[in-house]
């Protein structure tokens, strides 16, 4: 059986620590062939580390020698990449967040059309156990009413990278942390139309000084992303969503939090609880599931390789990643000024 020929940009912690050991567990359908990052030096350390065979200096040259490209660079580059690679008639399984904006993520989505390949999006949240398994219990929920995130980090801002940069990253603890848990409610939702945001972004924590922080030092003179969001969210069949995430937060502890209520009953992620009337009382039912990022990080890889080898479905499709960037981007104009402080979609 031939293997899927897959191509490494940028080779930070992310595609160090998840997707690489992932395609070297899928030994058997996918081949790590060639790397490319800005730092070349780098590049080549980590090809000789796991033995791929090809270090390139620009990733366009890269596309040649591939079938697929997994997309790691800061968030800026996204885009960029992405199409060039679509162009080159090459698969793309890219980082989240999607893009920087709408923008981006539906030139995307015309290169992707265009040329036939597939583009997914790296929220690999969809993947762990409880997830898995809510998705299937959905049904039991039945008309879902109301949807509660809470993402929530106490002291907890990213002292590498460049994870704090504006310009590279477009935002902070939303685009970096909150997205995975929009994406996963959406997911369970069943994509539902978004209508409405309102929504404010915070970050003067991170910008006072002395300030405590669980994951290295940074600089709070510098710091110009969010640290701390809320917002409200509404959609077209009615239902509606809370949502919190945060780097920083004067908050006892951190907190993970996904719930929905529905007609039918309720289901809670983390730790994996559902809730439903029966009998003339309040029952609950809990499961033990593992929440196995590793694992969850090899079923998107799995779930991407043999989608490319025309075996399965993608899971994680770039139309439902834009919805994802859709909400950011509101969210963010929101708390920017709209002079209602809620911002309408509108879809004529």
């Amino acid at each position: 059986m031939n293997k899927l020929k897959m191509g490494i940009i940028g080779v930070g912690g992310i595609a160090q620590g998840r997707h690489i050991p992932a395609y070297q567990q899928l030994s058997d359908t996918v081949e790590l062939t060639a790397v490319y990052d800005l730092n070349y030096e780098r590049a080549t350390e980590v090809a000789e580390e796991n033995n791929i065979p090809f270090v390139f200096k620009n990733y366009q040259e890269l596309f040649a020698a591939v079938d697929a490209v997994t997309i790691c660079t800061p968030n800026k580059f996204h885009a960029e990449i992405a199409i060039a690679a679509l162009e080159a008639n090459v698969h793309v399984l890219c980082e989240k967040p999607m893009a920087m904006n709408v923008a981006e993520g539906e030139a995307m989505i015309a290169a992707a059309k265009k040329s036939g390949k597939l583009l997914s999006i790296a929220y690999h949240y969809r993947f762990l156990e409880s997830a898995m398994l809510a998705k299937k219990a959905m049904i039991d929920v039945g008309d879902p009413l109301v949807t509660r995130i809470q993402a929530l980090r106490r002291r907890k801002v990213p002292g590498w990278g460049v994870f704090t940069n504006k310009e590279l990253q477009g935002g902070g603890s939303l685009i970096d942390f909150g997205c995975h848990f929009i994406d996963l409610a959406l997911w369970l939702l069943g994509s539902p139309k978004t209508m409405s945001v309102a929504g404010n972004t915070y970050n003067r924590l991170s910008r006072m000084p002395n300030q405590p922080n669980d994951w290295g030092a940074f600089d709070h003179k510098t710091f110009d992303v969010d640290d701390h969001v809320t917002a409200y969210i509404t959609f077209e069949n009615g239902g509606s969503m809370l949502f919190e995430c945060s780097w920083a937060a004067n908050i006892k502890e951190d907190k993970q939090h996904l719930s929905i209520s529905g007609t039918e009953g309720g289901i809670n992620i983390f730790p994996f609880e559902f809730y439903e009337p029966r009998h003339g009382s309040f029952f609950t039912s809990e499961v033990d599931v593992q929440e196995d990022h590793n694992k969850a990080g090899y079923l998107q890889a799995k779930n991407f390789v043999e989608s490319c080898l025309g075996k399965t479905a993608l899971v994680n499709t770039a139309e439902q990643a834009l919805e994802v960037t859709r909400i950011i981007d509101m969210i963010y104009r929101s708390s920017e000024g709209d002079s209602q402080g809620k911002v309408e979609i509108d879809f004529s």
